[in-house]
């Protein structure tokens, strides 16, 4: 009888354990549940790192998630649907900009309101974007402008040995 038992407990800690993963986890989503929303549009070169549900943030707050990613067939760009709080009315001048949150970590849209009187209203389109920069771009322009360096003074050093060719130090 006292194996039951202990079965019985076991079987309701591990309920109770994943019921409280389950909660925990819905809570740090920051999934906005009842809240009336706006869908806007984005366009980016790249988007690479950016995922369905990835955050949008403005000043490191998150204000709402990305709902779509497509392809703009007439300009080849990447288009991405925003869908935000609609409470936050935020201005036509507005700019999108795609940040990583480290090195290592994924990617969210950033948002910074812009000054204008007029609102973005439901479908309108962020014209002042952003794309991300690629770590393996910026350590390729690196190590190629390094290289170059080295390139320049091997050049330089070279031609100062054929002109000091006739001077020989004793």
């Amino acid at each position: 009888m006292s194996r039951r038992i202990a079965e019985t407990i076991m079987g309701a800690v591990v309920l109770g354990c994943a019921g409280w993963f389950f909660i925990s986890a819905y809570h740090k989503s920051n999934v906005m549940v009842g809240q009336e929303q706006t869908l806007i549009y984005a366009k980016f070169s790249d988007v690479t790192g950016v995922n369905i549900g990835s955050d949008v943030r403005i000043g490191g707050v998150k204000v709402g998630s990305v709902q779509e990613i497509t392809l703009d067939s007439a300009s080849f760009q990447a288009r991405i649907g925003l869908q935000i709080d609609k409470k936050l009315a935020l201005p036509l001048d507005s700019s999108a900009a795609i940040v990583g949150e480290s090195l290592l970590g994924g990617k969210f849209v950033a948002l910074t309101p812009g000054a204008d009187t007029e609102k973005m209203t439901q479908g309108a389109e962020i014209e002042f974007t952003q794309s991300s920069v690629s770590l393996e771009q910026l350590l390729g322009k690196f190590i190629f402008s390094a290289g170059g360096v080295d390139d320049a003074s091997d050049s330089t050093s070279s031609q100062k040995s054929e002109d000091d060719a006739d001077f020989t130090l004793p």
